[in-house]
Formats: C-alpha cells, sequence, structure tokens
C-alpha cells in the first residue's frame, strides 16, 4: 500500500514537471518580468517612486552593467539572442545592415529567448517595442513572431505614445489622442490582464515601453512634473578640452547657453516620460499582488542603451563608447535576492537571456554567449568572473553626411579599470576609470606599450569569439 502511494506521488510530480509549473525540488516554478526602458542613462532611477520602492529598494542593484551596442536595434537583438553584435549580424537600426528585416531575414526570430521559455513551459508575451523598423519591408503589419503567446507591438508610430497603431495577436487595432490611448497605460493594462490570466502556469513578460526616447512624450498627468530641473553638471559637461580625443570628438564645439537650455528641455521631458513607465512598473507590482504572484516572480529593470545629455560636448544621442551611453541600469528583484543590494561585477545585456533561461529550467542553445547572473544575484558570486565586456558600433552605410563627421565605427572593451576604443579610422581612446572615471583624459598616445598590447589582444579575443568560446575570451587577463 505505501509503495503504491509513493509511485503514486513520484508520478504525480513527474507529471507537474512535464507540465512545467514545478522545480526538481517540487517548488513552483518563477515567473520572469524584463521591463526594458528605451535609451535610459544609469543614475536617474531614484528619481522614479515605484522603481525606488519595489524595485531597488527590495532588490539587487548592478553599477557596472553594459550594453553590447549603444544603440537600440542591435543591442535589444542581443538581449533576445545571447549573441554579441558580431555574432547575431544586426549592425545597425536600418535595412540592408539592420532593424527588424535584418532580424528577420537572417531567420534569428525562430531561436529568441521567448522561443526557448515557451519550449521550457513558460507563457510568453512581448508587449511594446520590438525592435527598430517593424514590420518594416519583409512582413506584413499582423506578423507576429514565433516563441510568443501574446504580442502586443506597435507597428505606426510608435514614439508619439499617441495615434499608433498596435499588432495585437494580429489583429491590428488604431489608438487615438485621449489619455486612456497613451501607450505606456495600454501596455501596464494589457500586462496586468496578461498576469490574472496566466494560472496554472509560470510567465515570461518582456515588456518594452517607449519611454523616455525623443520625442519624449509624458502622459497628461504628468505634463508639468519636474519644473525647473536640469540636467546633471557632471564633471563630463561640455567638456572643457577635447584636444587629445579622435577628430569625430574634436570637431565639436563647446555648446553654447542656448544649447544647454534646450538639453534641460530635453532632460525635463524625458524624465516626464519616465514617470509614465515609473507607473506601469507599479501596475505591474499590483497585478502580481493580487494574482498571488509577486513572491514568485523575478522583475529585471533595465534599457537598451545610455544616452548623452550634453556630456562629452554631444546636446544629445548615444552610438558613443562612452559611459554615459553603453552602461545602464539593471536592477533584479525576486526570490532569493538580497533586498537593497548591490553587485559590482561587470555584467552586459548578453547575459539577460541566459539568466532568464537558468531561472526558468530552459536551455539556452549552444550560440548563446552570454553568462547567468544567477549566481550574482543569489550571493554566490564565482571565484572567476568575467574581466572583459565588449561593445561595438557600425555607422549606416547609407548615413547621409551630416556637418559633423559622425562617430565612426568601432570596437570597445570594458574592464574593471580601463575603457579601451580602437576606431576603424586607427583612432585609440584609453582612460583609467579609477583615476578618471568620467572619461576626461586620453592616454592612448602616452600609455605603456605593453598594457596597450594587452587590452588590444583581450579586445581581438573578444571580436573573434563566437558561442561558449566568448565566455573563455571574456576572462583573459
Amino acid at each position: 500500500m505505501i509503495k503504491g502511494l509513493c509511485r503514486l506521488a513520484c508520478l504525480l510530480l513527474l507529471l507537474q514537471l512535464a507540465a512545467g509549473t514545478t522545480t526538481a525540488e517540487g517548488k513552483p516554478r518563477p515567473n520572469i518580468v524584463l521591463v526594458l526602458a528605451d535609451d535610459l542613462e544609469a543614475g536617474t532611477l531614484p528619481y522614479f517612486p515605484n522603481i525606488t520602492e519595489h524595485l531597488v529598494r527590495e532588490g539587487a542593484s548592478f553599477d557596472r552593467f553594459f550594453v553590447t551596442n549603444s544603440w537600440c536595434c542591435p543591442s535589444r537583438s542581443s538581449i533576445l539572442r545571447s549573441q554579441y553584435v558580431h555574432s547575431h549580424g544586426v549592425l545597425t537600426n536600418t535595412a540592408p545592415e539592420g532593424g527588424f528585416d535584418r532580424f528577420h531575414e537572417l531567420g534569428l526570430e525562430r531561436s529568441t529567448v521567448g522561443a526557448w521559455m515557451q519550449q521550457a513551459g513558460y507563457r510568453t508575451a512581448l508587449m511594446g517595442k520590438y525592435l527598430n523598423h517593424y514590420p518594416g519591408a519583409t512582413a506584413e503589419e499582423a506578423f507576429v513572431p514565433p516563441g510568443w503567446d501574446e504580442w502586443d507591438v506597435p507597428v505606426r508610430d510608435l514614439y508619439e505614445e499617441y495615434g499608433y497603431r498596435l499588432n495585437e495577436n494580429g489583429a491590428l487595432f488604431d489608438y487615438g489622442w485621449t489619455e486612456q490611448d497613451y501607450l505606456s497605460d495600454v501596455l501596464a493594462r494589457k500586462a496586468a490582464d496578461f498576469i490574472a490570466g496566466s494560472t496554472g502556469e509560470p510567465f515570461f513578460l518582456y515588456l518594452a515601453p517607449i519611454g523616455p526616447h525623443n520625442p519624449a512624450n509624458p502622459a497628461v498627468r504628468h505634463a508639468n512634473a519636474f519644473a525647473g530641473a536640469t540636467a546633471p553638471r557632471t564633471p563630463s559637461f561640455n567638456q572643457a578640452d577635447v584636444s587629445a580625443e579622435p577628430l569625430w570628438l574634436r570637431e565639436r564645439p563647446a555648446i553654447p547657453q542656448e544649447g544647454i537650455d534646450e538639453i534641460d528641455e530635453r532632460y525635463r521631458a524625458r524624465m516626464r516620460a519616465m514617470l509614465g513607465v515609473d507607473d506601469l512598473v507599479g501596475a505591474v507590482v499590483s497585478a502580481l499582488q493580487r494574482a498571488g504572484q509577486l513572491d514568485n516572480t523575478y522583475i529585471f529593470f533595465t534599457s537598451d542603451n545610455g544616452f548623452h545629455l550634453g556630456t562629452h560636448r554631444l546636446r544629445q544621442g548615444k552610438t558613443t563608447p562612452f559611459e554615459e551611453a553603453i552602461r545602464i541600469p539593471l536592477v533584479v528583484r525576486g526570490p532569493g535576492i538580497k533586498a537593497n543590494s548591490m553587485i559590482s561585477r561587470l555584467g552586459s545585456t548578453v547575459d539577460l537571456a541566459t539568466t532568464f533561461a537558468e531561472l526558468g529550467g530552459a536551455t539556452a542553445p549552444p550560440f548563446a554567449e552570454g553568462r547567468s547572473l544567477v549566481p550574482l544575484l543569489m550571493g554566490r558570486p564565482p571565484s572567476e568572473w568575467r574581466r572583459n565586456v565588449l561593445v561595438e558600433f557600425t555607422r549606416p552605410a547609407n548615413q547621409a553626411s551630416a556637418a559633423q563627421t559622425p562617430v565612426p565605427n568601432y570596437q570597445a572593451l570594458r574592464t574593471d579599470q580601463y575603457a579601451y576604443v580602437r576606431y576603424e579610422t586607427g583612432e585609440k581612446q584609453l582612460y583609467d576609470l579609477h583615476a578618471d572615471p568620467d572619461e576626461l583624459h586620453n592616454l592612448a598616445a602616452s600609455a605603456d606599450p605593453a598594457l596597450l598590447a594587452n587590452l588590444e589582444g583581450r579586445l581581438t579575443a573578444m571580436t573573434t569569439c563566437s558561442g561558449a568560446a566568448c565566455r573563455q575570451a571574456d576572462m583573459r587577463q
């Protein structure tokens, strides 16, 4: 009799595992939510009450987390695939060398983190921005990529956050200009519905609001927030001396007062738009509480790249190898993560998908190049960890001529101490971040040749790696 009951219990456990509802230890499998802001620089999270209260104070923050590319589409492709840019081949935001069209033509959507989690028994959803210029010239507006059970993605006019068209699981709906049409709020409602409807199975929710991307339109309720606020006047703001920098930076004049006023206004607009994202985070947490799932959910909050607001003489924008463009916030709360903690190990957006896979018991494919952040999140950092972070940038081939020299193609290495950049022009940058955290003194012309040779070798190893070999190259010292 007892043996029969044991067999029955074991059978029930196996059935639960097959259904994807429990771990091997019999615990409920965790839900995973990724909130991915658009163009949010590091250092702003304390201004947003929901993010601060529910994520920062309840989770772990990374203070050295970087993108693989400081531009939206290549960066988001790395997040979806756990590959560096030279491996996935989505080089820019636009066709033919980038954008959604490139991702689609290469067939990359057949194996993304959505598909991995779905195959592991997760109910999956992607809501908000997918890839730049989706659906492009290669797919219909109603196209839904594989791997997603729920799909709510704008196909037109997304950056205005009003007057857009949304692909909702293959059906197209036009939204207007009333307060209830504000995109961040629409996504918050859909996320809450998805959470409420995910009963009996774990879920993976990829939530990608538009804020604070230009033009940074706020919700009506936030239109007058941050009155009088000004962009941070960091030591790199309107950098005084650029004589040792590459040509593209040397040619940029100091920003006059009129330009600084414009920067401050843009800063206020971006902060107002972020209040809508902050409200979305609050709505997700509330939905999880109502569903009784908050304590069994990992919530990740990050961005696809940073943003310049007057730093290094750049009035706005990204695509540079400077910290302001490549370093982004990452904060994570969930089971087993110490509240209000800080993680200082080097991390990269290439690590996100592999982390989700480990948390959910999914299998990342052999082409995945990132590291799982789970040991860091659980307070069990390994004795050996990544020493090198890779950032790559390719300028669009059809980029229109500009009044100023554009940022050339480059490959950059970020280590614990150094930032090293090599441009296709032959120019180089080297900053000792221990002595010069604001990257004001380019040492490339005077540095020890042995140091330069070491960094060059490490960078070459990173730019030529693929698959599991990248987790050996990122350890090179």
